[in-house]
């Protein structure tokens, strides 16, 4: 799987009144636990087992580690918690919040992500549990009026930080586009109005698949009011990340099934590569050492599916 993870440590090095406070919550003792790797925090996220054969997933970070991370973590807390009981999403089994430790104490689930490069039928069965999601997740219920537009009016001027400092060695199809693809991202925005409980951050090791065939979402924090089709969108430039399927027809096929406009996906697929090229140039943050690669391969994924739309129907503006 291409994918980034941060600096893990593991729940034997948490402090001890954090574990004891978790231990607390299982009503029970943790006797083994195995580290997860993927993801985008610098903190733990373990699966543990008690004594008596109880099991839970624990994440925990420290504002010493990442503050921005403990914010998420605060923030997925309170989404979690909110989330109705039909909602394929891990059930929360309580939190611990000393003010500089953060941990949330979620249901173990079984699981393996996504294959990669993607399989058909199973992106097949990924997306039809999105649109139902979406289906019923609208009017969104949120522990606050976060929206897509907000939350994503700072990300979506990507393009036009990147016209005002181009970087060396700028690729000469965006250079030649700069304009439409400015005027793409800026039209993005307006298109995000929507008031379907979105989580905005789907790819491959943010889903689970059962041996029963159930899906779980995992990793909510930033989780956000947006239009119905916007999960399903972010997930196929993960698909396009991997490869070996025909973004094209997928993108008709998401436009069809949310009666959507095809434009208006592909300038939020234009505003989007924008900002994983503008942020790929940043320093990597606290913790975070593979994030910046990881967002130029995003980049560099959603660069080349437009691109082919380009070359197709033209940029949206």
């Amino acid at each position: 799987m291409t994918s980034a993870s941060g600096g893990r440590i593991e729940w034997a090095q948490l402090p001890r009144e954090v574990r004891r406070a978790v231990e607390s919550i299982l009503g029970d003792t943790v006797v083994a636990a195995s580290s997860q790797s993927g993801g985008f925090s610098p903190g733990t996220a373990d699966r543990v087992r008690t004594a008596g054969g109880g099991r839970a997933f624990v994440k925990a970070v420290s504002a010493a580690r990442n503050e921005q991370s403990v914010v998420m973590h605060r923030r997925e807390g309170r989404v979690t918690a909110a989330m109705p009981g039909w909602a394929p999403v891990p059930e929360l089994l309580g939190r611990v919040d000393d003010g500089d430790w953060v941990a949330l104490v979620l249901r173990d689930v079984e699981g393996r992500h996504p294959r990669t490069p993607w399989r058909s039928a199973e992106l097949r069965k990924i997306l039809a549990v999105l649109d139902a999601f979406a289906a019923r997740a609208t009017p969104a219920a949120l522990p606050d009026s976060r929206t897509a537009q907000e939350m994503f009016a700072e990300d979506f001027g990507g393009w036009r930080r990147i016209a005002a400092d181009p970087p060396p060695g700028l690729d000469p199809w965006v250079a030649g586009h700069l304009d439409e693809l400015r005027a793409s991202a800026d039209r993005a925005l307006a298109v995000l109005d929507g008031d379907t409980l979105v989580h905005t951050d789907l790819r491959a090791d943010n889903i689970l698949c059962g041996a029963d065939g159930t899906v779980t979402l995992i990793d909510w924090p930033s989780a956000c009011r947006g239009p119905s089709w916007l999960d399903s969108l972010l997930l196929l430039i993960n698909v396009a990340l991997h490869g070996g399927h025909d973004m094209h027809t997928l993108l008709l096929g998401r436009a069809d099934a949310h009666s959507a406009p095809v434009e208006d996906l592909l300038s939020v697929l234009a505003a989007m590569t924008g900002f994983f090229a503008d942020a790929a140039r940043c320093p990597p943050p606290p913790g975070l050492p593979t994030l910046r690669a990881f967002q130029w391969k995003q980049a560099e994924a959603g660069l080349a599916w437009l691109r082919a739309e380009a070359e197709l129907t033209g940029l949206p503006g």
